[in-house]
């Protein structure tokens, strides 16, 4: 039997994470490095101005300003180099199976309860749906071809509504037809529905959910490409 090794699992470094956030963005966004620059000068710039209008006008005022915009500068294009990677990484996903998994288990915070597997698959087409449970109530996803979804995401609307009784439920279908939320807008638009249930029914009602939910030991997962591998890593 080989010895087990008690050695931690090492984890990229900060700039090691920078360096593989930047690759992943820039190889969406090629201006990307024209951007950046332009918004560190534009702080460095700033900095000086405010060096040059505060007074006392000094040579170490100015240079000191022009220190503060530096870092102003870096801060901002950082900023924004994360947020085009969350943009660039909804456009590497859209349209992948697994993808709305990924969006539930990663961007709905602590008021809501979700997880990367889907409660139901068609194992044929893909189709699949997902739920999550929050303060807005139940939430059903679909994904996949909206009418091949149908008779997925009404066993499992039946299924929510016979042991969670006066709690809303929600049907969302993920793609970008009428009445359907692109995956970029998926979280927000779940988080944006109304707080109806307090945290204690919450609770109960992830308990009751859960026991007659399908299980999916014996259901085939999609085998599409794991969105997962597309999540654009940022740094700690």
């Amino acid at each position: 039997m080989a010895a087990r090794t008690t050695t931690p699992e090492k984890r990229p470094g900060f700039f090691s994470q920078l360096k593989t956030l930047y690759t992943f963005t820039q190889k969406e966004y090629r201006w990307l490095p024209f951007l950046l620059a332009g918004i560190v000068l534009v702080g460095i710039a700033l900095g000086v101005l405010v060096g040059f209008l505060i007074p006392p006008l000094a040579a170490w005022s100015v240079i000191l300003w022009g220190v503060t915009g530096l870092l102003a500068g870096i801060l901002a294009s950082m900023i924004t180099m994360t947020r085009l990677s969350t943009t660039a990484m909804y456009k590497k996903i859209d349209g992948m199976p697994g993808a709305t998994g990924h969006v539930l288990s990663s961007s709905l915070g602590r008021n809501w309860q979700a997880s990367d597997a889907p409660i139901g698959v068609n194992p044929r087409t893909q189709e699949a749906v997902y739920r999550a449970i929050g303060r807005g109530g139940v939430v059903l996803i679909g994904e996949g071809n909206r009418s091949r979804l149908t008779r997925l995401v009404g066993e499992e609307r039946s299924r929510v509504t016979r042991v969670a009784a006066g709690v809303p439920v929600t049907v969302l279908y993920v793609g970008h037809g009428d009445d359907e939320v692109p995956i970029a807008k998926l979280a927000s638009t779940i988080k944006a529905l109304p707080k109806k249930v307090d945290r204690s029914t919450m609770a109960a009602v992830i308990k009751r959910v859960s026991s007659v939910s399908q299980g999916l030991s014996s259901l085939p997962i999609p085998k599409g490409v794991d969105p997962t591998k597309m999540r654009s890593p940022r740094p700690r």
